[in-house]
């Protein structure tokens, strides 16, 4: 299942075309915060679909009886783009657990590249709700990999794939390799350069959230 916010002229699509802004790119703030809303809007969609019950809450007057989430989420990030829109997420699933992996493209001197893991922090997710938040979803195989890694952490119930920008490729992929995941998104695009970079996308989501990196 795949949703893409933008197709509802939501305030996400907002969001994202200023993250895609080049007079905009320069304001580091600006640009994660706004992946930090597109996050909160996701998380607000994404709690729709999550079980709930009802408690009998007490108040200064009486007892009223209100809907809450049956449990908790597990937030997962992929460092360092992912920061801003695992805050998002955050902010409204407050009390959830936490995962963060640590994955990225290690280029050959041939220009091709894989994907590396070297580092994971992650609750017990067997029978869980995961939540995995990587603001592009490009070819799909930094994701692909992270999922791979977390079943080794308990198999999750459920699983959330958030992305502020996804590439059809990359989403062909992810489904074809984990077909039961729901993908949400703030926009797609179509192309996909022979490096593996969104066009039109918005760039490098970590280098402009934090500063242009030495190493890739």
């Amino acid at each position: 299942m795949i949703k893409n916010l933008s197709e509802h002229h939501s305030l996400v699509s907002n969001w994202v075309s200023e993250l895609r802004n080049t007079e905009i790119q320069n304001d580091r703030m600006r640009f994660r915060r706004n992946l930090e809303r597109i996050g909160e809007a996701i998380a607000y969609e994404i709690s729709k679909t999550l079980p709930s019950e009802e408690k009998e809450i007490t108040t200064p007057l009486g007892i009223a009886v209100g809907k809450m989430l049956k449990e908790q989420p597990v937030l997962a990030t992929i460092l360092r783009a992912g920061l801003p829109l695992h805050q998002g997420l955050l902010n409204y699933f407050d009390k959830a657990d936490n995962a963060f992996i640590s994955a990225y493209r290690k280029h050959n001197k041939d220009g091709s590249f894989e994907i590396s893991l070297d580092y994971i922090s992650c609750p017990d997710l067997e029978n869980r709700i995961l939540i995995i938040s990587d603001p592009m979803l490009a070819t799909g195989s930094s994701l692909v990999k992270t999922i791979q890694y977390l079943r080794n952490e308990g198999p999750p119930k459920e699983i959330h794939i958030v992305a502020a920008i996804a590439c059809t490729v990359g989403i062909e992929y992810v489904k074809r390799e984990q077909p039961s995941v729901i993908i949400w998104c703030g926009d797609i695009d179509d192309e996909l350069t022979a490096k593996g970079y969104i066009v039109p996308g918005l760039g490098d989501a970590g280098d402009l959230a934090f500063g242009v990196k030495t190493q890739n």
